[in-house]
Parts: C-alpha cells; sequence; structure tokens
C-alpha cells in the first residue's frame, strides 16, 4: 500500500457506483484532511446515462487505519460553492428511456443502448442526444424549473428570466464550474425559468457525505428511502432487503445540517471506511421537498479521524449549535445553576451531565424512517425504545433530511451512555464551549 498521506486532494469522480472492489484514493492519514472539487450532484448525472447512480460523487478514500467495525468520524472545516449558476425543480421521468430505474439503468428507446454516452445539441429539454443513434435520450425532464445564479460573497441566489437561462445553457460548463475530471451533462443545458426573481438565502451543504457501502450501490440509493427502488429491481444492480440493510451506509442524506462547522461520525464497513462526498447543495430547506435543490460545484475541506471499535448501524450528526432544536441545544451556566438550584429544592443532589447528537434514520417512508432511527439509538445505547422517545421528545426533536425516507432523532444523551458508547470525546469537542 502507499504511504499514507497527510492531505489528500480530490478531483476524480465514479462512473455513479459505489463499488467496494474497486481501489480507493489515498490513503490519507488517521488524523489527516481531505480536500476535494466535487462536482455538481442530482440534475447533471441524471440527465447523464453513462452515469449508473444518479449523482457524480468523488472517488472513495482509504483511510488509515480504518477496519471494519471501526467508525470515522469526519469534521467539516469548510465548504465553499464555486458555481456561478445552476439549475434545478421537480422532476418527471419519461417513459420508455429506463428499465425499472431513471437514475440507474437509462436505455435508448432507439438503438437500446444501456447507459449509452451522450453529446448535447443546442439547448432546451430535448439537447441531450444518444450518441449513437442521436436521438433524444434525457430520463428526466423538469414539471416545474428555475436556472438560480449567486452573488460572489455567497450570500443569496436570484432566479433568472428566459434570456438569462439561455445565455447560461450555451456556457453550461463555465456558469457551473463543473470540475476538468467530471463527465455530467451540464443542467443548465435545460433553460428552465418557470420561477422568475425569486430571491433565496445560500446555506451550502454536502447531500452525500460517508463511508463505501460493503456492496456495489447506485450512489443515490445508498441510504434506505432511495436504496428501496433496488429491491427487486430488473437491473444488475438489484438487492433484498436484507442485502439492502445489511451494506448500505446511508451516506445519501441530503439533511441540510450537514454543513461547515458540522461532525459527521460513519459506519466502517470495508477496510479503509472508503469516505466519499458530493451533491453540493447551494440551499435547501428541510426536506428537499421538490425532490432537488440548487446543485453546485464547490471546494470542500474535511478532517478524518477513525475510531476504534465503534459500531455503528448508521452516521451520527453533530450539528452547529445554531442548527440544534431548541430543546437539544447545550445548557449555557446559567440554565445549569437554575436546574441545580430547582433539583436540590427537591431533594435531588446531582442532575444528568448530557450533550446532544442525531441519529440518522432511513426507510422508504419518513414514518418508517424514524422507527429506523429510535430502533438505532436504543441499540446504540443500549436502552429501550421508550426511553429514546421521551429523551427525543423533552430534549431534542425528529426533523425531515430528505423526503420521502431520512430523519434526524436528536437528543441530549447523558455522558455516561455517551462514554459507554466510546463517543463522549468527539461529541465534548464538538461542543465545549459553544452552548
Amino acid at each position: 500500500m502507499k504511504q499514507a498521506v497527510e492531505t489528500l486532494f480530490v478531483n476524480t469522480f465514479t462512473d455513479g457506483i459505489l463499488d467496494p472492489d474497486k481501489e480507493m484514493l489515498g490513503p490519507v492519514k488517521d488524523g489527516g484532511h481531505i480536500v476535494a472539487n466535487t462536482a455538481p450532484g442530482c440534475w447533471g448525472p441524471m440527465i447523464t446515462p453513462c452515469l449508473k447512480g444518479g449523482h457524480e460523487v468523488t472517488k472513495p478514500i482509504f483511510v488509515e487505519g480504518a477496519e471494519i467495525g471501526d467508525a470515522i468520524v469526519i469534521r467539516i472545516k469548510s465548504i465553499d460553492v464555486t458555481s456561478i449558476a445552476t439549475s434545478s425543480g421537480n422532476d418527471k421521468p419519461v417513459e420508455g428511456r429506463f428499465l425499472g430505474d431513471p437514475f440507474v439503468a437509462v436505455r435508448c428507446p432507439e438503438c437500446s443502448t444501456l447507459n449509452p454516452d451522450t453529446v448535447i445539441k443546442g439547448i432546451g429539454q430535448e439537447a441531450i442526444r444518444c450518441a449513437n443513434c442521436g436521438v433524444d435520450i434525457t430520463p428526466f425532464v423538469f414539471t416545474n424549473g428555475y436556472t438560480i445564479t449567486f452573488d460572489e460573497a455567497g450570500q443569496v441566489g436570484v432566479t433568472l428570466p428566459k434570456e438569462a437561462a439561455e445565455q447560461i445553457a450555451h456556457e453550461g460548463r463555465h456558469y457551473m464550474r463543473t470540475p476538468d475530471a467530471s463527465v455530467q451533462n451540464p443542467i443548465v443545458t435545460f433553460a428552465p425559468h418557470d420561477l422568475v426573481g425569486v430571491v433565496a438565502r445560500m446555506r451550502p451543504f454536502l447531500g452525500q457525505l460517508g463511508t463505501t457501502p460493503s456492496k456495489a450501490l447506485p450512489d443515490s440509493h445508498n441510504a434506505g428511502d432511495f436504496g428501496s427502488f433496488l429491491i427487486g429491481a430488473p437491473h444488475s444492480y438489484a438487492v433484498t432487503q436484507e442485502e439492502l440493510d445489511e451494506h448500505c451506509t446511508d451516506g445519501h442524506m441530503d439533511i441540510s445540517r450537514v454543513r461547515a462547522g458540522a461532525t459527521l461520525i460513519c459506519p466502517v464497513k470495508v477496510p479503509g471506511g472508503g469516505v466519499y462526498l458530493g451533491d453540493m447543495h447551494a440551499l435547501q430547506g428541510d426536506g428537499e421537498i421538490a425532490g432537488h435543490t440548487a446543485d453546485v460545484a464547490g471546494i470542500v475541506h474535511l478532517q478524518v479521524k477513525v475510531l476504534k471499535n465503534v459500531k455503528l448501524e448508521g452516521p451520527i450528526l453533530l450539528p452547529n449549535v445554531e442548527d440544534l432544536p431548541y430543546t437539544a441545544k447545550p445548557l449555557s451556566a446559567t440554565e445549569k445553576r437554575i436546574a441545580e438550584n430547582l433539583a436540590a429544592k427537591w431533594g435531588l443532589n446531582e442532575i444528568e451531565t448530557s450533550l446532544p447528537l442525531s441519529i440518522i434514520g432511513t426507510a422508504p417512508n419518513l414514518n418508517a424512517a424514524t422507527d429506523n432511527g429510535l430502533a438505532r439509538a436504543a441499540r446504540l445505547f443500549n436502552l429501550t425504545v421508550p426511553e429514546i422517545m421521551n429523551r427525543a421528545t423533552i430534549t431534542g426533536s425528529i426533523e425531515i433530511g430528505r423526503h420521502p425516507g431520512v430523519v434526524t432523532v436528536t437528543l441530549q444523551v447523558p455522558k455516561h451512555y455517551l462514554e459507554q458508547a466510546k463517543l463522549y470525546e468527539v461529541v465534548d469537542e464538538q461542543y465545549k464551549e459553544r452552548a
């Protein structure tokens, strides 16, 4: 194996499949840094049939010392948008152009080539053509879409009219700042302009961040909701429910709180972990309700650290304090003093020392995802689900990550439970002196 490096610069991408049998980048040192130029996520890859996963994420990175049954702490140091503009909106699959799943198995309706290469001819929703026979091949079109541009300081975006959208469409890679190694067709080629003059606040985050699954999976399907599309699918990436539960790592979350300053703790299911990232969004409210948001290119700086013998079923998020639910924020010194005085008044000598965290839950729908998150939290801390439910109710919250089926189960967890799970130090480091 190559010698591990302190800082690894990443600008190469997968073909949409996270494959544990393929060689990883790196290794990067335990405690080392990853700096990546990420490609835009959903829409560009969705109209690029040679990409088989619905996204175009970085090639996975081997982290020195990470073994199956460990966890990897990923601290998000910075996220900077480089795209000048992008397009997005609600999608509609085009029937007859895919085999079971338009994200994974695009098939040309004319020459029947599976996952063919494409060429761009002109602009608009018929511009993506099969390189073999020249027919319109896009597997998705907009039902309502927009083109949005961003100010240089990264504060707001404004949606543009037809003339501006078409100007951007003719120079898509330039305006999207697509990385050199990216093969995706720029979604601004479609020049959507249904929303004009809408102002949206920017707060960039990563829709994809995690570790490599232990079975080859399409990147956008590495989660319990989108992954359910693979169950019994008519293409080569079909899985059973049991296989999905065993192998996926829930790296595709679309949780807007996975942003600069946050920490993500991920399960290791393959040697080296295989950290990967992508699907940067410039802005999004909870849920990604339209199915998509403003996909952008950008520069990301991460720091990784291995937690030995910390076996997780799925990711744990430590959000920024300002992103925590009101009930989950660490207590201030004043609040602690008031609570201690109140406890003493009733003969209670000690109150809990607790810190917040968010357990990720995923499933085909939000109710099942909540059940999944609650059960994961109970097993992690060796508690009952009813206790987790009570704690999440009075010291936390259930929040939507992505509709239809990604949630965060946020709660304050007592110090001794965190210590038993070997998580106290990393959680304390995230929140000490931040109350």
